[in-house]
């Protein structure tokens, strides 16, 4: 299976070759030019096969440069029980709200507690394994830009891998306490973390313009240095996310949920749109989808995109208790479009170029009635988020962080507008207890907040009993390594600085 730029169908790569270079030359995303296509009978076999089983069957149907016994290996390294606490790293929790079945997937059990996890566990083995395929020799150089979530899982996964680097930059107002000090206190002699000023944006848009500058790019080989990426733009990122739709769809049939064959609704709060983009991969696969319900908090971009063809990020943005969604330009939208214009690369770079230069653009009627017969668009404020949280767990004693109820909020609004009943897995993106000041207000008020991070966490846990995973309890006593911080238009510089090249 070869790779193309959604903005350049000429530059055409290997798997490994999109994994390691992360983003096209050109600034466009590499996407397969073809998907596999699984029939009912295809998920019949998937059904007595475990997580790490299907993984290593989708994984061998999209890499195709690497052996069995390389996936086998990424596969068993990345998933072990010890990292997420079991065999299945992304079970469905089983809940009621307002009259409907809530089937949340948790997808947060991994080291650190978010999503991210999924994918950025098994990331450094596929990179690393790229990086022998194709530029043997050559130290990979991580750029991430994170909303709070992906830099940590970054952190994490790429701690300490051999012949790699890694700079993560993050908006330094714009994460959760406990998200910074996850960052701020991360091991590894590889890595760097700074915050910058400005918001997540302008920290996406410092790292695609440090990625597709030459002169930069020249100083790194020189001195045996590529960059990469770990932000879901890089399609190594984006692939290990299809696996846990097509797991999750064949845990409801096993479970008893859905008979094989049966539609489900996929729900996804989403902020630069790879989460949601990689179930609607799977379904152009096979997997039986009938709507995917994109949840978004006031920075609701992506709700007008859906209900109107029209993408402007030329609005007011705001910082909100869900900070992984502080998105106004969702980089993964791109992929979305390429494949619904007919795999167009002129049509897609004309559009992102109009949003590089104007911050607006509009999809064409076709385009525009694609999206909105599959995508429903909704968003809910900070007021509705709370409120959901307290609901939720009044009603069905489930403690959901701050993300997974925007995604509750917006699902249960989609109910009562259609009607539709249709079963739904909801993507829950993170443990509550990394958003515990805005989670313990919603259950227990403002009043009496203790001032401490941990002293919130702790309290949450004496009203609500639920467990505080193991890798935030352990952040506690841990120092912060890392304090710096830069201008959005200086971050070039750090990295160079950083990395040593001049």
């Amino acid at each position: 299976m070869l790779y193309n730029s959604t903005e350049n169908k000429n530059e055409v790569v290997s798997a490994s070759q999109a994994i390691a270079q992360g983003i096209s030359r050109d600034g466009g995303l590499f996407v397969p030019q073809e998907l596999p296509s699984y029939s009912l009978g295809t998920l019949k076999e998937f059904l007595a096969l475990d997580y790490k089983g299907i993984a290593k069957r989708v994984f061998g149907d999209f890499l195709t440069d690497f052996t069995a016994d390389e996936i086998d290996d990424c596969v068993e390294k990345a998933y072990t029980a010890e990292k997420f606490g079991g065999s299945n790293p992304a079970p469905i929790s089983y809940q009621k709200y307002n009259g409907n079945n809530l089937n949340i997937l948790e997808l947060w059990h991994g080291p650190t507690c978010a999503f991210k996890d999924m994918a950025l566990q098994i990331l450094p083995h596929l990179l690393t394994k790229s990086l022998k395929k194709t530029n043997d020799g050559k130290d990979a150089v991580i750029l991430v830009a994170t909303s709070g979530d992906t830099g940590k899982a970054a952190l994490e996964g790429f701690k300490d891998v051999d012949h790699t680097k890694i700079i993560v930059f993050y908006p330094v107002h714009g994460v959760s306490p406990m998200q910074k000090h996850q960052m701020n206190t991360q091991e590894g002699e590889n890595v760097k973390v700074c915050a910058i000023e400005g918001n997540f944006d302008d920290a996406q848009t410092g790292v695609k313009k440090i990625f597709t500058t030459k002169e930069i790019s020249d100083k790194l080989a020189s001195d045996n240095m590529m960059f990469s990426s770990a932000n879901s733009i890089n399609w190594g990122r984006l692939l290990p996310q299809i696996v846990y739709y097509i797991a999750s769809y064949c845990e409801l049939v096993n479970d008893g949920k859905i008979n094989l064959g049966d539609k489900i609704n996929v729900v996804v709060p989403t902020g630069n749109f790879g989460n949601i983009l990689a179930s609607y991969y799977a379904f152009c696969m096979g997997l039986p989808v009938n709507k995917f319900i994109c949840a978004s908090n006031s920075n609701n971009v992506l709700t007008d995109f859906i209900n109107s063809g029209v993408y402007d990020k030329n609005r007011q943005f705001y910082t909100t208790i869900s900070p992984s969604m502080d998105i106004l330009v969702s980089s993964n939208l791109e992929r979305l479009l390429y494949k619904l214009s007919g795999d167009s690369d002129d049509i897609t770079r004309e559009w992102m170029n109009k949003l590089r230069t104007e911050g607006k653009y509009e999809v064409t009627p076709e385009v525009r009635e694609a999206v909105m017969s599959s995508f429903y668009g909704g968003c809910c404020d900070d007021e509705a988020t709370k409120t959901t949280i307290s609901e939720v767990y009044k009603q069905s004693g489930y403690l959901c962080d701050t993300h997974t109820a925007v995604a509750v909020a917006v699902y249960d609004k989609y109910v009562s507008e259609t009607g539709d009943k249709t079963p739904s897995i909801i993507a829950s993106t993170a443990s509550p207890y990394k958003f515990s000041k805005a989670v313990l207000s919603a259950i227990d008020g403002d009043d009496n907040l203790p001032d401490n991070e941990f002293d919130m966490v702790e309290k949450l846990n004496s009203i609500t009993g639920v467990e505080i995973p193991a890798p935030l309890a352990s952040l506690k006593d841990k120092k912060s390594r890392f304090s710096d911080v830069v201008n959005s238009d200086e971050m070039d510089e750090y990295v160079l600085k950083t990395l040593g090249v001049e």
